[in-house]
C-alpha cells in the first residue's frame, strides 16, 4: 500500500519546516545587526539560527515529520545563512575577499553541476561529501569565531580567526575537487558496467 503524498502546502506547518523558515526569517536581522556593528546581538542571532538548525533534524526524526519540502528547504537556508555571513563579513572588512571568492566559486559549481545533473537525470541523490561536510563545520566555526573577536577582543581569538579563515582557503577547493571527482567516477561507473 503506497504512503499518501502530504500535500505540498500542508508541509510549511510541520514543525521542523516552521524550525527551518524561523532561520530563513533570522538572516536579514542578522545582517543588519553586523552592518550596525552590534555583535552581540548578531551572535545571539547567530546561535538562535544554530540552535534550530539543529532542532530541526532532531524533530523531524522524532515526530516522523521529514517531508520533500524540509529536504530541500533546511540546505538551503544553511547555505544561504553561511554564504550571507561571508558576503557581510568581506563587506564590513572582517573577512578577507579572497576566501570569499573560493566559498562562493565552490558553493555555485556545485550548484551548477547538481542542478543540471538533476534535471538530466543522470545523478539524483547528490549527497555531501566528506570534505563538503568538513568545510561546512569550518564555516560554522570560523564565521562564529569573528563575531567572538569582535565581543571579546582578545589576541587568542584573532589568532584562531586567522587560523580558521586559512583553513577555509584550503577545505574550499578541496571539497569542490572532492565533489568533481565524485561526480566523475559515478557518471563513468554505469558506462564500465556495460561494456
Amino acid at each position: 500500500m503506497a504512503h499518501p503524498i502530504v500535500p505540498f502546502l500542508s508541509q510549511f506547518r510541520a514543525a521542523p519546516n516552521l524550525l527551518t523558515l524561523l532561520r530563513l526569517f533570522i538572516i536579514p536581522f542578522l545582517v543588519i545587526e553586523i552592518l550596525d556593528a552590534h555583535y552581540r546581538m548578531a551572535f545571539a542571532l547567530f546561535l538562535l539560527a544554530g540552535i534550530s538548525d539543529a532542532l530541526d533534524g532532531l524533530l523531524a526524526r522524532w515526530l516522523s515529520q521529514r517531508t520533500t519540502l524540509g529536504l530541500y528547504l533546511d540546505p538551503i537556508a544553511d547555505k544561504l545563512l553561511l554564504s550571507t555571513l561571508f558576503l557581510v563579513f568581506t563587506h564590513v572588512g572582517l573577512m578577507p575577499r579572497y576566501v570569499t571568492v573560493l566559498v562562493f566559486s565552490r558553493d555555485l559549481g556545485i550548484l551548477l553541476i547538481a542542478t543540471l545533473l538533476f534535471a538530466t537525470g543522470t545523478l539524483r541523490d547528490f549527497h555531501p561529501s566528506f570534505f563538503g561536510k568538513l568545510n561546512t563545520l569550518f564555516q560554522i566555526i570560523t564565521l562564529t569565531a569573528v563575531l567572538c573577536e569582535r565581543i571579546f577582543a582578545l589576541p587568542q581569538v584573532a589568532m584562531l580567526r586567522d587560523g580558521l579563515v586559512g583553513l577555509i582557503a584550503v577545505l574550499a577547493p578541496l571539497s569542490a575537487a572532492q565533489y568533481a571527482w565524485i561526480v566523475i567516477r559515478r557518471m563513468s561507473a554505469p558506462a564500465q558496467t556495460q561494456v
